[in-house]
């Protein structure tokens, strides 16, 4: 199964080598990274040219933001599967897409764990996001996959379409649950590190952002799942990742599958 890696940049020069090296140590080998730069004005785009460019396609322009960016990849992406990796984050290790490969035999999504780390030299560990399988009442529990550990079949990405650009913050969110909540598609829970990323995304670095984030995730529900002006997962949801981001132990998810 070959699959296709997202990386979406932006004067990233100072991570995005942890980031492609982290691509091509994996042992999985039908594999090709998409690399959309939103003309970057520092050395990013030289240092992705400086790799061999056999499983690395490069697109360098002006865009909307990161969603747009986003778009442009779903648009150029040839593999069976696709996922995105951030371009200041790196895989875990060099069975991550093996194993995700043989994960989608059984399923059409799947997802699994993350760690937050201080950085990609070190490794240290800050928190750590452990997947848990889809419960009865999904998005509206509160409960959501780590977008960078989130992997479709291409027929997933085709049925749901594009990332919506009127959202800011939460796009990649309104995405997934359009994914697992609207189609029927088989998803399945990785018990396993997938992703390290590190601390201070777009959604996460300041408590305005949070904020941000839950009401536009608010309007997503509200749009697909038929919430209220105010629902069970605006407050379930910060609460259910405040729980899985406090913790610094290692532990292992308690189930392996959902539908």
């Amino acid at each position: 199964m070959k699959i296709s890696v997202l990386t979406v940049c932006w004067n990233s020069a100072a991570t995005i080598r942890h980031t492609i090296d982290s691509f091509l140590a994996q042992d999985h080998r039908d594999k090709e990274l998409v690399v959309i730069d939103g003309n970057s004005s520092d050395e990013t785009v030289s240092i992705v040219r400086s790799y061999p460019q056999e499983q690395i396609r490069l697109v360098s322009e002006p865009d909307s933001g990161m969603y747009d960016a986003l778009n442009k990849g779903l648009a150029l992406c040839t593999g069976e599967a696709i996922g995105a990796l951030n371009a200041d984050d790196a895989f875990h290790d060099s069975s991550v897409l093996g194993k995700i490969s043989g994960a989608l035999a059984d399923a059409e999504i799947v997802h699994g764990h993350l760690d937050f780390v201080d950085n990609h030299d070190n490794k240290r560990v800050v928190r750590r996001w452990r997947a848990e399988p889809r419960p009865h009442n999904g998005f509206r529990s509160g409960w959501m996959p780590a977008h960078p550990t989130f992997y479709v079949r291409r027929r997933v990405a085709e049925k749901v379409g594009s990332f919506d650009l009127t959202l800011k913050v939460s796009s990649d969110y309104d995405w997934m649950l359009r994914a697992v909540e609207l189609h029927g598609f088989r998803l399945a829970t990785m018990d396993q590190v997938l992703v390290d990323m590190m601390i201070g995304g777009a959604s996460t670095r300041s408590f305005r952002s949070h904020i941000g984030h839950n009401l536009e995730a608010l309007r997503s529900r509200r749009r697909w799942l038929g919430s209220g002006p105010l629902d069970y997962a605006l407050i379930a949801k910060p609460v259910r990742k405040l729980g899985q981001l406090s913790s610094k132990q290692g532990g292992k998810s308690r189930m392996k599958k959902s539908i």
